[in-house]
């Protein structure tokens, strides 16, 4: 038998840190992903009801036309749903009060005096400080797995609108001038 030693449980409450600030930065970048999405969606829109009167001529067409443009504007429709979803995910996860969490750092210790004081035992208690790290790198984990859904269908139904904008216009530009 060899003389090895265990491994030592202690760890750096920093890595736990680093890993919610990383988290933090994946967060910020899958709603900037939906903010552009939301800001193509919003020009096209606008360009599209600003110009109308100009467009009007591919509905009279025919039916096939107007189905195509139907298709396009419910992908847009649905691509900025996903963009709603992604800055507003619903999570549900049950934790105990933690005063790592925002909401319960405000509403579950009562006054500002008994929540300083839980903050301050969780903080001398490592084990206590770890478990609740932890929580918060798992629900915060949670939140970014489903902004990055919601972002990757806001992409798939933003390609799928413009695969539909590029069917149609080489249809009318077939259909006019062929």
């Amino acid at each position: 038998m060899s003389n090895s030693k265990k491994p030592s449980l202690k760890t750096d409450s920093n890595n736990y840190w680093e890993q919610l600030e990383r988290l933090e930065k994946l967060i910020r970048a899958s709603e900037l992903k939906a903010g552009v999405i939301f800001s193509f969606h919003g020009v096209i829109l606008g360009l599209f009801f600003d110009r109308f009167e100009q467009i009007q001529p591919v509905f009279d067409k025919g039916i096939v036309f107007i189905i195509l443009i139907l298709i396009w504007f419910f992908c847009v429709l649905v691509s900025i749903f996903f963009c709603f979803k992604c800055f507003r995910p619903q999570i549900e996860l049950k934790y105990e009060k933690n005063v790592l969490f925002y909401r319960d750092a405000v509403y579950a210790f009562g006054k500002v005096e008994d929540f300083s004081k839980e903050l301050i035992k969780v903080y001398e208690n490592e084990k206590k400080l770890f478990q609740l790290l932890s929580e918060q790198i798992h629900a915060e984990s949670k939140i970014i797995d489903q902004k990055f859904k919601s972002v990757q269908n806001a992409i798939r139904f933003f390609a799928i609108s413009f695969i539909f904008v590029v069917i149609t216009a080489s249809i009318y530009i077939i259909a006019t001038y062929i």
